[in-house]
Parts: C-alpha cells; structure tokens; sequence
C-alpha cells in the first residue's frame, strides 16, 4: 500500500453526532463532562486515545475551536500530528504544535499560510493548489515514513476521506446521550448522495469488537471492507 494504514477514532452519541450543537461554542470535549450521566464515563474515551497511533491527522478548524491560537506553548508528546489547514491557524497555532510534536506536517492550499514564516526543523509543510488527500498520505508515508495514522478530524473532512476510501478502520466510541439536530455536525458530514450510481462511494464494514464499556458507554470497532 502507498499510503499509510488508517484509523477513524471518535467519540459520538448514539445519533452519530460529534458534537453538542450547531455552532463553535459547542464542544463535547467542554461540554460532556457537564453532562450528569455523560460525565461519569467520559475518561473511557481519553483511556482508549492514549493507545491509538503515533501519528494523527486532524483539521486546523477543530484545533482552532479547541483554542490552539491562544494557549500557553505544551509539552512535547512522542507523537507525530498532522493538520489540514488553509486559515484558521495563526503563527502561534502553529508554533504551539511544532512545540507538541515529534514531528508536525501542515498540509495547505494556502501559499500565504503563517507556517510560511516559521522555522522549526520538526515543521514540514504539504503544499497542494489544491487538495488531495490521497496524495497527501501517499507523501507522509514515502516521505516521513508514517505507517499507521489516526484520522480525528470534523464531519466534513471524514466524508471526504469516506469518499475517496481512505479509511481501512472505524473506532468509535459512543457516549449514552441523543443530541439531535439537522446542522449539527455528524461522524460523516459532506455531500449526501443523489444518484443510485453513487452507492459505491458508502463504507462498507466488518464488526470487529464490540465491548461494552463502563456508565453505559460502547466501543464499536470495524473494518472497513469495501
């Protein structure tokens, strides 16, 4: 395979909804360990986290909503992450993860991105006019040597990775809570089907594992198949 070996890993409620509602404000990192019933077996989810790949892919859009612009410069993890990002990270976005990384790989349509104007040796940018995820992975697996990843990214980003069968696994662990919503962002947003001709592009997949967890908590595990 050209490209690394990759893993969907997410947290949802039993509606598939990977967040609390329709606008930034909502998060379900901020806003289920508010949630009595919800709480009490969120720390499963961040348990299961600390095992999964060395490397992980996600959107500068998540990371800008998680507050990356503003927080005070982390610790350096032995794990490797990959953003896509056009323009939500400010240059402190970015030193903030050449900072947390082993290694940090941005992958951007934007010539003018801040990352431009970073020096970090642990920073390496994919410049694509415009983006190709198979691509892209092909190039973190000849050029950085990344086998396995993670993929941890919005609804939108994953339609597209379902779209363009980017995914060999599916991980999900699901919260006990209904959020409901039309606008609020799913484990699979994007364009919906319109034609019969198109149900090749749906994941097909094989139960692999299915535990239940502590608090009424799920891990659903499945490969993807066809």
């Amino acid at each position: 395979m050209k490209r690394p070996i990759t893993t969907l890993f997410m947290l949802m409620s039993v509606d598939g909804k990977i967040s609390t509602g329709a606008t930034d404000a909502f998060d379900v990192d901020k806003d289920f360990p508010q949630i009595m019933g919800v709480q009490e077996g969120l720390y499963q989810y961040y348990e299961i986290e600390q095992s999964t790949d060395l490397w992980s892919l996600n959107s500068g859009r998540v990371q800008e909503k998680m507050g990356v612009n503003t927080k005070e410069m982390p610790s350096k993890l032995p794990v490797s992450f990959v953003l896509i990002d056009n323009h939500h990270l400010t240059e402190h976005g970015i030193r903030y993860f050449c900072a947390l990384s082993k290694d940090f790989v941005l992958i951007t349509s934007n010539a003018d991105h801040p990352a431009f104007q970073v020096k970090e040796d642990n920073l390496h940018i994919i410049y694509q006019q415009e983006l190709s995820l198979t691509e892209a992975l092909e190039k973190l697996k000849s050029d950085y040597d990344c086998q396995r990843i993670t993929i941890q990214s919005g609804g939108t980003l994953n339609g597209l990775f379902l779209r363009e069968k980017l995914f060999d696994y599916i991980d999900i662990v699901v919260a006990p809570v209904l959020i409901g919503g039309k606008d609020t962002s799913t484990l699979i947003d994007g364009k919906s089907l319109q034609f019969e001709d198109e149900l090749s592009q749906l994941g097909v997949l094989k139960l692999l594992e299915c535990a239940v967890l502590e608090d009424s908590y799920l891990r659903l595990r499945y490969q993807v198949i066809s």
